[in-house]
């Protein structure tokens, strides 16, 4: 994780079932943004740490993963940078 902004987040949306499961853990939605556009990527192994850096150079969308219990809350930005949405896998 870095000290500095990596890349903007354009318009940022959850779904209820994200803000739900949050809610539940006490996880501030804002706490995982920060992370994701730090480059904290969460619970990613190394080739997907790795995509999402090539992203960063390459304008690819920016995916993060993070493990609450059983439950994983997914953030993924766009390409573009133009929308981050906060999601459960089940939402995709």
């Amino acid at each position: 994780m870095t000290r500095h902004i990596l890349f903007a987040l354009g318009q940022v949306v959850a779904t209820k079932n994200a803000l739900e499961l949050m809610n539940q853990h006490d996880i501030p939605p804002l706490d995982l943004l920060h992370r994701h556009q730090h480059g904290d990527w969460g619970d990613l192994n190394k080739a997907d740490q790795e995509a999402n850096k090539q992203a960063l150079i390459e304008d690819h969308r920016i995916f993060s993963s993070y493990d609450f219990g059983n439950e994983k809350v997914w953030v993924i930005t766009e390409a573009d940078r133009s929308i981050t949405t906060i999601l459960l896998p089940i939402d995709y």
